[in-house]
C-alpha cells in the first residue's frame, strides 16, 4: 500500500490535481440539480456498466438531458441505436424500466441506504454503477469498484486474485480496503476513485 500512498500523493501534488477537483465541483453543482438531470446521470451509468465511460459520455452528450425519457423500449432502444451506443438492445431495456423511476431525486430522498435501494430496485444497476451514480451526483462515500480497481488493487497486492466477477460480500470487502487507503490519504473514496483511475488510465472522467 505504501507504494499507492506515495503515487497518490504525488498526484495530489501536481496539474492532476486541478483536473480533479474541477470534477467534484461539477459533481457537487449535479447534486443541486433536480430529477431530470439526476436521470440523466443514473442513465449514463446504466450505458457505461460493461463498457467503456468514454462511450456513455459521448451518447449522453448525443441525447441531450432529456434524451432518456422514453414511451417506449422500442423508442428508446432506436435513440441508442442511432447514437451508436453498444449493446442498444439491452440497454434500452434497462433504461425503458427506469423510466418510472424519473423523479429519482424526490425517491432517494426518502431512502436510508441509497445504494441499496438503487441495486434492489434498477434493473442493470449493481452495486458498482449505483455507487457510481451517487458519487456522480455528489456523495462522495461509496467506493466505485471496476476491473481498473481491482487490477490496481492486485497489483499493490492488497487484494489476493482478480475475482471473476464481484458480488455484495466481496464488494464490500474491496471497499473496506479501499477505505483503509482513503483514511492514509485523507480523501472520500468518491475522490480518491478519480485518483486511482487516473493511475490506471491516464484519464479523468467522470
Amino acid at each position: 500500500m505504501n507504494e499507492l500512498i506515495k503515487k497518490i500523493e504525488e498526484l495530489k501534488n501536481s496539474d492532476i490535481k486541478k483536473e480533479v477537483d474541477r470534477r467534484i465541483r461539477s459533481f457537487n453543482a449535479l447534486n443541486k440539480k433536480s430529477s431530470r438531470e439526476w436521470f440523466s446521470e443514473l442513465c449514463f451509468c446504466l450505458l457505461t456498466a460493461n463498457t467503456s465511460a468514454e462511450m456513455g459520455v459521448r451518447v449522453q452528450d448525443e441525447l441531450g438531458c432529456d434524451g432518456f425519457v422514453c414511451n417506449s423500449e422500442k423508442e428508446m432502444v432506436k435513440r441508442l441505436k442511432k447514437a451508436r451506443s453498444r449493446f442498444y438492445n439491452r440497454r434500452g431495456h434497462f433504461i425503458h424500466l427506469a423510466n418510472r423511476y424519473k423523479n429519482i431525486k424526490e425517491i432517494l430522498k426518502k431512502q436510508e441506504d441509497k445504494r441499496e435501494w438503487l441495486a434492489e430496485n434498477i434493473k442493470g444497476i449493481s452495486y458498482k454503477e449505483a455507487s457510481h451514480f451517487l458519487r456522480n451526483v455528489g456523495f462522495f462515500d461509496y467506493a466505485i469498484i471496476d476491473k481498473h480497481i481491482l487490477r490496481l488493487l492486485h497489483e499493490n497486492r492488497l487484494i489476493k486474485k482478480i475475482p471473476d466477477s464481484v458480488n455484495k460480500k466481496n464488494y464490500l470487502e474491496y471497499e473496506r480496503i479501499l477505505g483503509e487507503l482513503s483514511k492514509k490519504v485523507n480523501l472520500p473514496q468518491g475522490e480518491l476513485d478519480l485518483y486511482l483511475w487516473y493511475t490506471k488510465t491516464g484519464k479523468i472522467l467522470k
